[in-house]
């Protein structure tokens, strides 16, 4: 069975220093165990989004850095991996401006969205957001119930997000979804590294 996919994506509450930090102090270990990172950061331009990606590149393999979003900051480093929002260019004209290589991501919230993604040839998508979250605030989580007819309804990779910590890991994955995405409970804790550990290790015993 493939390992599951840990995805880290950034927050936009911290600067970029503070970010390449936390990655940098990470042992050589635990940045193996991330699989992809996200750089969202919706409030930055494509400079700035242009400016993280150059500098946590030197962290962190290209092919593990995915910018979401921002095309144009994408295009412009040839970037491996590209996360598309609900308003972004969709995912054929994407793939008209990227290189081949490239991995295109879509943010989903419901079984049309996914199988549209899919249809368009979409990598994989990402789907939220499960579980209440602070970046969501307000909102209830859409449970795994609704993740798990999602994965049911597509054959690419679904990627659950959305409050997701270790304890939730176990129940998420019983939707057979491809992995998770963390963002509070990486960048919002004391320590990264034991954060990191203790989900990576809740997947692998799900392999």
């Amino acid at each position: 069975m493939r390992r599951p996919e840990l995805h880290i994506i950034t927050n936009g509450k911290q600067a970029l220093d503070d970010v390449c930090m936390r990655i940098a102090e990470l042992s050589d270990e635990a940045k193996s165990m991330i699989d992809v990172l996200h750089i969202r950061e919706k409030q930055r331009t494509a400079r700035e989004h242009i400016a993280w990606y150059m500098a946590l590149k030197k962290l962190l393999p290209l092919s593990r850095i995915t910018i979401n979003d921002r095309l144009d900051a994408a295009i412009a480093v040839r970037a491996d991996g590209v996360q598309l929002a609900w308003h972004s260019v969709d995912v054929w004209g994407a793939k008209q401006m990227l290189p081949s290589r490239c991995l295109i991501g879509c943010s989903v919230h419901n079984i049309e969205e996914a199988t549209t993604a899919e249809a368009a040839g979409a990598d994989y998508v990402l789907f939220g957001h499960v579980f209440e979250t602070d970046s969501k605030a307000g909102l209830a989580g859409r449970g795994v119930a609704a993740l798990q007819e999602v994965v049911a309804a597509v054959s690419i990779p679904v990627i659950a997000l959305g409050g997701i910590t270790a304890d939730h890991v176990a129940n998420v994955l019983k939707s057979g979804c491809a992995g998770v995405a963390v963002m509070s409970a990486f960048f919002s804790t004391p320590n990264s590294e034991t954060a990191l550990r203790k989900i990576r290790d809740e997947l692998d015993k799900r392999r």
